[in-house]
Order: C-alpha cells, then sequence, then structure tokens
C-alpha cells in the first residue's frame, strides 16, 4: 500500500509527544457490547460509543493531535481556523481553549443550532462561512492563505487530523477488544475511516465504510476512479458527512476501505430511534448510517467480532422528539 501520511507524523501522535498531551485531553470511551444487535446481524457486535466522548463526537482527536502540535513548536501561532458542520468547530473550539489558542470556527447555514452554541460556549468565535460545508471550507482555506499568522485546521484532510482521529482511536478499540474482526464507521470526507484503516487494515481487520446515499462524495469517487474535491450531493438528516473529499483520503480509501455502504434517509432516522430505543443510547443522523447500513443488511459482518463506532451524539432535542413521535419530514 501506498503511504498517504507522514510515518513521523503518525509516531508523535499515537504515540509520542502530541500523544500525552492529546490522551490527557481525551476520554478513553466504552467499548460495550450489543448483544440485541448481535442476534439480528448474526454477529459479535460492540459500540465504542464516541457519542460519550467530551464535546460528544470522535472529532475532538483529531482537533486536539493538530492544535497540540501548533501548540509545541516553538513560536507557533496563537490563531486558528476551521470549517466545521458542528462536531469538528466543538473539538477545535475545546483544544484551542485548553493549549491557549485564538480559534474561529466557520459553520455553514445547515449546522445544527446545538452545535453553533456549544462551539461559541467553549469560546470559539463561530461564523456563517457558506450555504454548505464546501463553502464555509474554502471560505476558511482563503482566509488562512490571506493571514499568514493564521493556520487552517482541516476537518479531515490533515496528517495530524487524520492520526488523531483515527489512529487513536483504532488503538484505543484494539486494547479494549484485540480479537476484533470488522470495524463499521461512519464516512464523510473519509479521514476517520483512514485513520482507523492504517492501524487495523494491516492485522486482516476489515473496514467497512457507511454513509448517507443522498450525500457520499468518497463513495462516487471510488466509483469513477477519481477524487471529488468538490462536490454537491443532495439534502441529508447526516449533514456532518456532506461535502467533498481529498486527494489523500481518497488514495486511503482505495487502500483501507473501497466497501461504503450506503443507507437512504428513512434508514437513517429508523437507525437513530433504534439506537435510542433498542440500544439505549443517543445517536446523531451523522453517526447513524454506521448502524442503518447493518439494521438493513448484516452479510458484511455476518459471524464476525464487529465494531460499530457510534461517532457522535450531538443531537437537537426538538428532532430526536419528532423522529420518536413517527415525524420522518426533513
Amino acid at each position: 500500500m501506498q503511504r498517504m501520511f507522514d510515518p513521523e507524523v503518525w509516531r508523535e501522535v499515537t504515540g509520542g509527544a502530541v500523544a500525552e498531551r492529546v490522551r490527557r485531553l481525551l476520554r478513553v470511551t466504552p467499548l460495550v457490547p450489543a448483544p440485541s444487535l448481535g442476534r439480528r446481524t448474526g454477529a459479535d457486535v460492540w459500540l465504542k460509543l464516541e457519542n460519550l466522548q467530551r464535546t460528544g463526537s470522535f472529532k475532538l482527536r483529531g482537533a486536539a493531535a493538530r492544535i497540540a502540535a501548533l501548540a509545541l513548536e516553538a513560536g507557533g501561532p496563537k490563531r486558528v481556523i476551521a470549517a466545521s458542520a458542528g462536531n469538528h468547530g466543538l473539538g477545535v473550539a475545546l483544544a484551542s481553549r485548553t493549549y491557549g489558542v485564538e480559534a474561529t470556527v466557520l459553520v455553514s447555514a445547515q449546522t445544527p443550532e446545538v452545535k453553533r452554541a456549544g462551539i461559541a460556549a467553549l469560546g470559539a468565535k463561530v461564523e456563517v462561512g457558506g450555504a454548505t460545508y464546501d463553502e464555509a471550507d474554502a471560505a476558511a482555506r482563503r482566509r488562512a492563505a490571506d493571514d499568514p499568522g493564521l493556520v487552517f485546521v482541516s476537518a479531515f484532510d490533515d496528517d495530524h487530523v487524520i492520526a488523531g482521529n483515527g489512529g487513536l482511536l483504532a488503538r484505543e478499540i484494539l486494547a479494549q477488544l484485540p480479537d476484533v474482526q470488522a470495524i463499521v464507521v461512519p464516512v464523510g470526507g473519509g479521514g476517520l475511516a483512514a485513520g482507523i484503516g492504517v492501524e487495523v487494515v494491516p492485522r486482516g481487520i476489515k473496514v467497512v465504510g457507511a454513509s448517507a446515499a443522498a450525500n457520499c462524495a468518497m463513495r462516487r469517487s471510488l466509483d469513477e476512479g477519481r477524487a471529488f474535491t468538490t462536490y454537491e450531493g443532495g439534502p441529508t438528516l447526516a449533514e456532518g458527512l456532506e461535502g467533498a473529499v481529498s486527494e489523500r483520503t481518497f488514495a486511503m480509501a482505495r487502500d483501507y476501505f473501497p466497501e461504503i455502504a450506503l443507507a437512504s434517509e428513512v434508514q437513517i432516522r429508523e437507525a437513530v430511534v433504534y439506537a435510542y430505543r433498542t440500544l439505549g443510547i443517543l445517536c446523531e443522523a451523522s453517526a447513524a448510517p454506521a448502524l442503518a447500513v447493518l439494521l438493513d443488511d448484516a452479510s458484511m459482518i455476518r459471524g464476525r467480532r464487529t465494531v460499530i463506532v457510534i461517532s457522535g451524539g450531538n443531537i437537537e432535542a426538538d428532532l430526536l422528539d419528532r423522529l420518536l413521535s413517527g415525524d420522518v419530514a426533513r
């Protein structure tokens, strides 16, 4: 497999000075069995509850890794800017506050209010950067390019972020369940699945991606053999998975998780309800495809000891109420 990441950065984030700082900020999240889901799927199913991570999402891992590395640099930058559908911004805000860095987060007009309020409460400046995530991302990159003292912190296309989000998470899973055989993970830009793949695929562990059928740039990229670095998909409740991929994450997807299952909007909503009522967990819509695709067709994991990454739990209360009451209108 061709290396699409810097091995030295990987070592620092997963086992060096950056790792030491990041692990002090993170919570080791529970890995719990899900026997009811196991009976339904014919697999030995476990849930990695990143919805219980500080900030309510795995995204803290990668943001903390990037900002900790900046803070360790002698005379390093003291200001960062990021684009976020919500969870990355929460991670950037908490990590920036912890390491003494000033943060601005550009969100899209679609970012839920609960996430915007959370970012602001953690001390970051929140601005709407565009109608979509890709527009906010482009605006943040432009501002960083025009200001030498401002560093852009990507949500997925960055060695530190990929190693922090996926590498550290994978190592936790391996420590908690050494004989895991498959890991199912939501896919947006692809950084989380790519980082997990680096750690586990060489060990013979299968990584299965899951996304929203209405908006999956990575699946289309794999189908057509080129990276969709700009992408306009359809609207989806899983707004955190919207947007383009990068050349780096596309190449890593080909190596580590070429299989991406797609969930319909109805399946995503049903998965959120199933998680709450049957599994007893809060699962936001952007995390739900990893569960939804298995409720529909579990053949990809049947007979395997499988971890489903519940990547986040930041769901708005009124949306959850509507889903639980049976209102599936967007």
